[in-house]
């Protein structure tokens, strides 16, 4: 999609970090915004932002979870504006602790916002996009799901998941002129880690050595080393241009996978980390 003026992009995870930044990002480029998240306060947040700015927007609270919810969304999209051409799948929480430790409930939850919600972005708005022949995918997976990383395994699973079903999809949109993009974000000063200030109720919060460990040393970590979000959403707008399937943050990952893929014929599991 090498025009975006005049279009329509549907972003969720839009009320903070790289989900609002992108919609800022595809705004100021004449897009007209479909945001959403669970988060009605920081979403409307977002909408005053961009129309403040004189851009169209509209803010459609959503439980990604949800594929109701995300049917109304596409719903909502075509009512405000009549077509949908970009969709960013990009609403994510992590949860923290030894694999046998964490709740399955917690699993649920991570997986239901992480993965779950991809799938039903991607079941709901492909057909509309493959219809018209024309429009963008993105879908926000993780450093975390090329190269696990201990102490945050749902999280792991589910952007491998992302990885995958993102792999699959360009495959089967091949020619079909729907382009589509993975992100894969190394350190981002967002505040993922206090991803559990929406944890639902019913929900435990994240317990043990590790999961303390990852809540004390993480969010400093990010505010610190992290990319703003801003540069990651010129990322993927540039992504979108030119129609490129991976979007990885940090150079130095490249490093990362080829000493994972040495690992490999080693037979044995690589652990370092770039970002």
């Amino acid at each position: 999609m090498d025009h975006l003026a005049g279009k329509v992009a549907v972003v969720t995870g839009a009320a903070s970090g790289i989900g609002r930044a992108t919609t800022i990002e595809l705004a100021r480029h004449g897009m007209h915004i479909v945001a959403a998240d669970i988060d009605v306060a920081e979403l409307d947040a977002t909408v005053a932002l961009l129309a403040a700015d004189g851009h169209q927007a509209i803010a459609v609270p959503t439980d990604v979870s949800s594929p109701d919810a995300i049917d109304h969304l596409r719903d909502a999209a075509i009512a405000a504006f009549g077509a949908v051409h970009v969709v960013h799948n990009n609403a994510g929480v992590v949860a923290s602790g030894a694999v046998e430790e964490i709740d399955l409930h917690l699993w649920r939850w991570v997986l239901d916002v992480d993965l779950w919600s991809v799938i039903h972005g991607v079941r709901t708005f492909v057909p509309l996009l493959r219809e018209q022949g024309e429009g963008h995918i993105v879908n926000t997976a993780s450093t975390a799901g090329l190269q696990a990383a201990a102490g945050i395994a749902p999280y792991n699973v589910a952007k491998f998941g992302v990885v995958a079903l993102s792999e699959t999809l360009r495959l089967e949109l091949a020619g079909t002129g729907v382009g589509v993009s993975v992100l894969c974000p190394g350190a981002v000063d967002t505040r993922i880690v206090d991803a559990e200030r929406n944890r639902p109720d019913g929900v435990p919060p994240s317990t043990g050595e590790r999961a303390e460990r990852f809540q004390s040393s993480a969010g400093p970590m990010l505010a610190r080393r992290g990319l703003a979000p801003a540069d990651v959403a010129t990322m993927v707008r540039q992504a979108i241009v030119d129609d490129r399937f991976w979007i990885v943050t940090h150079p130095d990952w490249y490093d990362v996978l080829e000493a994972r893929v040495a690992a490999m014929r080693d037979g044995v599991l690589h652990s370092g980390f770039g970002g």
